[in-house]
């Protein structure tokens, strides 16, 4: 599975790209969603995997028409990373949004390191350590100080609470899925082909077609900004953070990826001129300081 030294010390750079590019999913939810197109989450989450699908099919059938070859019986990997992580942990996350505060909601979402951490060392023998325990723990404090949870917003009934729980772990299944399919041969444009075709399909049912075309008739340009949003949200970061598998442990990865929510605030701050908090900055300490451990 290793691919060299050279391969192993861009590996963190790989997982440290996905998160800041998933960062900036943000500034396209706001315009696609109900302030803007008014668009439902789940609908949003299937133009991503819609685009996502399209652009990575014509790529390999035009030239690496080898990396569409699937075995049936490795069928059940990609039915993992598009099924169980991507809709599941997608429709339990809106959910817990609508059960609570979106504060709440983000950092039960950040669970899945630990998640990852536990299921890497039950499934593939990955260690604990000490710098693990140290990262994760410095990664879900500066979690809770991004979220703002620490300035109130923070109701929960035990069942929002579950709910928020499985939206950390199917976050934390793409990584388990990933790297069984990795260990099987496939490379990371193969497995972010299927999972997003897979993911696409699953979440049909969650969607309104007709809305979706309303939007577009009312703003054909909306076309090309979800395909902008589908590239730099969905393709690259899901291609480069399943490359970083191939160097990096699971709970390592999940830790590095955490810088998802700084970039976001940064980005909150710079384009949408939000205030920027103790508490906040607090917290970005905190999760950089985590991925350094966990580069290192």
């Amino acid at each position: 599975m290793q691919q060299g030294k050279g391969a192993d010390r861009l590996a963190p750079f790989f997982i440290l790209t996905a998160g800041a590019l998933w960062g900036t999913m943000g500034l396209f939810v706001r315009r696609l969603g109900s302030d803007g197109a008014g668009l439902s989450s789940v609908e949003i989450v299937q133009l991503r995997c819609i685009v996502a699908a399209v652009l990575l099919f014509v790529y390999l059938f035009t030239g690496k028409r080898s990396e569409l070859r699937l075995r049936v019986r490795d069928l059940w990997c990609f039915l993992g990373t598009g099924l169980c992580s991507i809709v599941f942990f997608n429709i339990c996350y809106f959910t817990t949004i609508q059960m609570a505060s979106l504060s709440v909601a983000a950092v039960l979402l950040y669970t899945a390191p630990a998640f990852v951490i536990v299921l890497s060392a039950l499934l593939f023998g990955e260690a604990i350590t000490g710098r693990k325990l140290a990262a994760l723990f410095l990664t879900f404090l500066g979690c809770v100080c991004v979220s703002g949870l620490l300035r109130g917003g923070g109701a929960l009934t035990p069942a929002g609470f579950l709910v928020g729980l499985g939206a950390g772990v199917g976050y934390a299944l793409y990584s388990i899925f990933s790297r069984y399919a990795l260990e099987r041969g496939y490379g990371s444009l193969t497995i972010s082909f299927y999972t997003f075709l897979i993911a696409a399909a699953g979440t049909v049912p969650f969607v309104s077609p007709a809305n979706i075309g309303r939007a577009l008739m009312q703003e054909p340009s909306l076309a090309f900004f979800i395909l902008l949003f589908g590239m730099i949200t969905t393709v690259i970061p899901y291609l480069t953070y399943t490359r970083g598998l191939q160097g990096v442990e699971n709970g390592q990865a999940s830790i590095i990826a955490s810088v998802e929510p700084v970039v976001a605030t940064l980005l909150g701050i710079l384009v949408f001129h939000e205030s920027l908090h103790v508490d906040e900055t607090v917290g970005i300490i905190l999760i950089l300081g985590a991925i350094a451990i966990s580069s290192r």
